[in-house]
């Protein structure tokens, strides 16, 4: 059995193992680097759509978009990053490979017919670019909110969680004490949203995601993507990007500069939203992207 003890950071006390999968909500799929947790919803003819989440976030980020989109006629499918939510935590390199991997073989596994239409948020967005860019046959459409891949790179402090044991230590000592904090930063009123903090917490008592988010992080997937971008604005392809104008995460210039790549992209700022303006504004969101995918 794994030594699972050797990767808990402070705060993890759970083994994710069956027991804890039976009381999950969805439905898991054995992939080639581990377990992962999925739900899917919506007519079977219906076109399909996978919704592609953030950094660290589970898939109840889309908790105000996936229910709709079925009912809309769509062919629903999210789950959850490995190292993230329910999905397992491998003792493995967390990048943009080990993502591609999971996105190619979870719609393989299910059948999902392609091509398929990506909904990516934050590094989501980052990592829907870098499927349409590995796999330009296998995608139809691109939804690219707020995404992640042009960051500025890491200076100080956060620059030392890249540097090997001192950025465990360092998680290990305070990690909860900034990981909350950033999480409520991604909404402009997180007042109106409890939730959002509340679901987002269950993950983190699961060993391996301190380990996760770090390894992510280190990737360098949320800093290096411009070439990607440039690439995919090469292609054939209808793309819709939103953004939050209050985006305090990863700021609108950002979003100019990818719209810059993007030429046929439809750029669409979204009022009073911070960096998830599909969970804070549904209902300005939805509709968008319902018209978006019909066209």
């Amino acid at each position: 059995m794994p030594n699972h003890k050797r990767f808990a950071i402070n705060g993890e006390t759970v083994i994710l193992d069956d027991q804890v999968r039976s009381s999950a909500p969805g439905q898991f799929i054995q992939l080639s680097d581990g377990m992962t947790f999925y739900e899917i919803s919506g007519p079977e003819n219906g076109k399909p759509i996978v919704f592609i989440n953030g950094y660290s976030i589970s898939s109840h980020l889309w908790d105000h978009n996936f229910a709709p989109l079925a009912e809309a006629g769509f062919r629903v499918l999210r789950f959850d990053f490995f190292g993230r939510g329910y999905s397992d935590r491998p003792d493995i390199e967390y990048g943009a490979d080990l993502f591609d991997r999971q996105l190619s073989e979870l719609i393989h596994a299910l059948k999902i017919a392609c091509p398929i239409n990506l909904i990516g948020s934050s590094m989501g967005g980052a990592v829907a670019a870098i499927f349409a860019d590995r796999h330009p046959e296998q995608v139809d459409k691109l939804i690219l909110i707020d995404p992640a891949g042009m960051m500025p790179p890491p200076t100080y402090p956060t620059k030392f969680m890249h540097v090997p044991v001192l950025g465990e230590v360092v998680l290990h000592a305070a990690g909860n004490r900034f990981i909350i904090p950033g999480m409520e930063q991604d909404l402009l009123h997180p007042e109106n949203h409890p939730e959002y903090i509340s679901n987002y917490i269950i993950q983190m008592k699961f060993i391996g995601f301190k380990r996760a988010i770090l390894s992510t992080m280190r990737s360098q997937i949320l800093y290096s993507q411009h070439d990607t971008f440039k690439r995919v604005g090469q292609q054939d392809r209808s793309i819709l990007l939103l953004w939050g104008r209050e985006d305090f995460t990863i700021p609108l210039y950002i979003g100019e500069q990818i719209k810059g790549l993007l030429p046929q992209a439809v750029f669409r700022v979204i009022d009073d939203a911070g960096h998830v303006p599909h969970y804070e504004c549904p209902n300005v969101v939805n509709p968008i992207v319902i018209d978006f995918l019909r066209a």
